[in-house]
């Protein structure tokens, strides 16, 4: 099987702190992930307020890109054995409700 990231995306702030039912949804959606083995890392929320980019000659700059009007608020990763498996496991997720969009990246292992 190969590893998929589902890297999490919302259009505002407001977003990043859901409501217990809300909350509810997400856990039920990634419990049912773990139920069939696919669940490799549950993953992580990352903070958009704390966050900074390093460019090349040492120029740190605030915030992943200040001009983007939407934001990466987490990832999980999940195991596969094909990409268009990986997109209906996003499918499901209940961040679309919420106005929010999830890429999917195929984990390109080095060996």
């Amino acid at each position: 099987m190969k590893e998929f990231v589902l890297i999490f995306r919302l259009n505002n702030q407001s977003q990043e702190k859901p409501s217990a039912e809300q909350m509810q949804e997400r856990m039920n959606w990634l419990a049912g992930i773990a139920a069939q083995n696919k669940l490799v890392d549950k993953g992580n929320t990352l903070s958009p307020v704390s966050a900074k980019t390093v460019r090349p000659d040492n120029l740190v700059t605030d915030g992943p890109y200040t001009e983007i009007k939407e934001f990466v608020s987490g990832y999980i990763i999940v195991k596969t054995d094909t990409i268009d498996e990986a997109v209906e496991m996003a499918k499901a997720n209940p961040i679309f409700k919420l106005g929010g969009n999830i890429e999917v990246r195929e984990i390109m292992k080095r060996d």
